[in-house]
Formats: C-alpha cells, sequence, structure tokens
C-alpha cells in the first residue's frame, strides 16, 4: 500500500487514549515496555543514553517485567541477547554511532542466524570530524547486513513502530532483527503530544510469545549453535547458500509483513502510518522530492508552501529502508517527471546519499529516464529548514527542462 492506511475500525468508537508529553527517547522505552520484552541488554551513548535510562527506569519501577543487563559494552549487549534469543526470549537493546560500530560482529551475526532482536537505532553522524549530533550515517553504513530498517517522521511513529517492529521481526515467513531508526536529537530529544494505546490492546495485537520456533537452546537437547560452514569439497558451501537464500527471501517477505502489520495496528489501535512509501500531494504532481525521517515535517510545510505559489510538487517519504520497497516506489515514481532525493548521510563510493543511489536502481526498473539530484543536508545535527526544501523544490523543478547535475547539492555549506 502505498498510502497511508485506512483505518478500519471507527476512531469514535475507542475509548479515549490516554495522552502525555514526552521526548522520542522516552516514547521508544514505553513502546518495548508495551511489547514485554524478557530480556533487554543496555549500554548508554549519546543521543541514545536517556533510552536505555528509560529503560532501566521501567524496569526499576516494575513498570517493565524484564531482566536487564547493564553490560561493559556494546559488543557484549548484542552477545547477551544472542543467547537470550536462541533460548527463545523476546529480546530489544538501542543504540547509535560508535556503539553500533562496536558491536559490529554480533550485529552481523544476528541476521545470520535469524535471531528476532529489535534494536532502535537513535542516528548519528560519523565520530570524525567530532560529532556527537544527529545524521544517518551510522545506520545508513550497515544498511547491508541483514536488518530490517523502519525509520520514523515523528514521536508518536517511534512508539507504535517500536511495538511493530516485535511482530514483524518474529513473524515466521520473517524471523529477521529489526532497527527502529529515530533521528538523533530531532526525534530522540524532541518532545510533543503521544497518545499511548491500552496494554490489553497491545498484547492482542503481538499474540503470545513465539519467538524462537525454529531452534531453541534447550539443556535436554545440546545442539551446536552457528557451524562452521563452507570451504572446498564436503556440503559446507551449499549449506552456505541456503542460509544466505534464506536471508534474503525473509527479507523480500518482510515487505508483505510489514504492510499487514501496520493494517492490524490501524484495525486494533486507530492509528495509521503508511508502511513502505508514503505519498504526500503526488497524484497530480510533475516532480516530487524524497525524504526519510524527521526531515519530512519541514519538507511537506515546503511543498504546501510551493503548490500554493503555483508549482505541481509532490513529496515521496520512505518508512521502509530496508528490505528497499522497489514495487511500492516505482508506483510512487510512475507519477513524476522529476525527482529530489534529500539525505541525511553521505555514500562515498558514490559521491552522493545512500537513498538517491538506492532509488537510482529502482528508477532502472521504471522503464523510463525520470532526471534526478542528490541532496545532502542535515550533517552533524544541522537543521533542515523550510527554506532548504524550498532550494530542492527549485532545483527539482528545473530538471523538468534542463540536465542533471552530476554531483551532489550540500544544502548546509554555507550555513
Amino acid at each position: 500500500m502505498n498510502d497511508t492506511a485506512t483505518l478500519e475500525a471507527p476512531v469514535a468508537a475507542r475509548a479515549k487514549p490516554k495522552v502525555i508529553l514526552c521526548e522520542g527517547n522516552e516514547a521508544a522505552a514505553l513502546g518495548v515496555a508495551l511489547a514485554r520484552p524478557d530480556m533487554v541488554a543496555v549500554y548508554p551513548i549519546t543521543p541514545q543514553s536517556s533510552l536505555v535510562e528509560h529503560v532501566a527506569k521501567l524496569i526499576a519501577d516494575g513498570r517493565m517485567d524484564a531482566d536487564i543487563v547493564d553490560a561493559e559494552g556494546e559488543h557484549s549487549v548484542l552477545s547477551v541477547l544472542q543467547g537470550g534469543a536462541l533460548a527463545g526470549a523476546r529480546t530489544y537493546t538501542a543504540t547509535c554511532g560508535p556503539g553500533l560500530a562496536f558491536m559490529f560482529e554480533p550485529y552481523f551475526r544476528t541476521s545470520g542466524m535469524r535471531l528476532p532482536i529489535v534494536m532502535s537505532i537513535v542516528t548519528r553522524d560519523g565520530i570524525t570530524p567530532q560529532s556527537v549530533w544527529g545524521g544517518h550515517q551510522d545506520a545508513m553504513t550497515v544498511r547491508e547486513v541483514g536488518w530490517i530498517q523502519l525509520y520514523c517522521e515523528t514521536v508518536q511513529e517511534v512508539l507504535d513502530t517500536t511495538v511493530m517492529a516485535f511482530k514483524i521481526a518474529e513473524h515466521h515467513d520473517v524471523m529477521l532483527p529489526v532497527n527502529i531508526c529515530l533521528d538523533g536529537n530531532y526525534l530522540s530529544y524532541g518532545a510533543s503530544r503521544v497518545e499511548l494505546p491500552e496494554q490489553a490492546d497491545v498484547d492482542a495485537f503481538l499474540g503470545d510469545k513465539d519467538v524462537n520456533w525454529h531452534v531453541a537452546l534447550d539443556p535436554l537437547r545440546p545442539m551446536a549453535v552457528d557451524p562452521l560452514t563452507g570451504g572446498a569439497g564436503g556440503k559446507g558451501p551449499a549449506t552456505f547458500v541456503r542460509y544466505r537464500k534464506g536471508q534474503c527471501r525473509g527479507m523480500q517477505n518482510a515487505l508483505a509483513v510489514i504492510e499487514e502489520v501496520h493494517a492490524d495496528w490501524a484495525r486494533r489501535i486507530g492509528r495509521s502510518f503508511a508502511p513502505l512509501v508514503e505519498e504526500y500531494r503526488l497524484d497530480d504532481a510533475e516532480f516530487a522530492i524524497m525524504t526519510l525521517g524527521s526531515m519530512t515535517g519541514a519538507a511537506k510545510d515546503a511543498v504546501d508552501e510551493a503548490r500554493a505559489a503555483g508549482k505541481a510538487v509532490g513529496l515521496i517519504k520512505l518508512k521502509t529502508f530496508s528490505p528497499f520497497p522497489v514495487e511500492a516506489l516505482l508506483k510512487s515514481l510512475a507519477k513524476v517527471r522529476a525527482l529530489g532525493v534529500v539525505d541525511r548521510s553521505v555514500a562515498f563510493r558514490w559521491n552522493c546519499g545512500p537513498m538517491f543511489q538506492e532509488t537510482l536502481g529502482a528508477l532502472y526498473r521504471l522503464g523510463r529516464h525520470v532526471p534526478a539530484t542528490s541532496f545532502i543536508g542535515g550533517l552533524a545535527g544541522a537543521d533542515l529548514t523550510v527554506a532548504h526544501f524550498h532550494r530542492v523544490i527549485a532545483d527539482t523543478e528545473a530538471l523538468l527542462t534542463g540536465p542533471a547535475p552530476t554531483t551532489p547539492v550540500w544544502l548546509n555549506e554555507n550555513d
């Protein structure tokens, strides 16, 4: 489904929701508590720190019944959760930036072992030149490691997506780990109005825990986990290929499951989000801009203002980045004649933004030429304002009559 899901139950018939004011990190922690994990492992790192502090407090206050492991570092955090997941526990953690880099070995192994661990990435830019501020570089750097990645636009979406991530990860046709990506600073510390679902509704939505139905550690049934495969001779290479094909199949299955889970959430809870690709004022647009994460709010404001000025512009927002939703995106791209893609990170090899490079692959399958420009902005926590998006809109509109630039446009270069 390409647009915001249609509610299948009247919102007016539901009980008045509990409303609070909270930041994105607290919203993520509350979403975790609603999902009732069995085990969490934590290690703080900016701008994620307050998230795991909220989780720890929820456990200490008796509002979350889970074992908590305060490990000595991120490598141990994810290694601990691998053991928990293998034993059948529902598991959760969060990290970002250098912490994600430190856990890379177990991070890579988690998807290969098909463990449905859920982890928030409070996205952060690269560490050199020194930066502790928001950007998408950390999450984009690991986009090919086999985790599902869902990006959030608002604090409410952070809470709701955190709950949905457990159902997606644990689906029998998926069985892959999931990242909920929320922008450091802008969502992690940004406070807004949030509606809390009832615990009973979340319990009914998630159903009975069935985390590791295909293999669970049991002292009465000893087994080897992650044995050595590959090499010359024997069946090692064939086993390795079977695992890789299974991972790819799980990733592709996830596209339909993500849609199903979002639709079920809308039915039960009364809130809906576009599961894969959101279209905004796109139906009669000649050209579009493309966004990811919290930048979308300012981009939508700029589109509204440009529309009032007579410009036929629309917006495409990706919610699901991994697996890349090619077919859903193609339906949106087919409506426009030019595209501007705004990234909050860099694809160094291609001298452009990562989302831009991924979108070029989708455009190849469209079967017709759509000129596109890569815009890079918001690095190291820099703001992406309505004014920046007016420049994006103007430069993208120019593609209708002129050539596309061969290098990216750097939006904060003179800020």
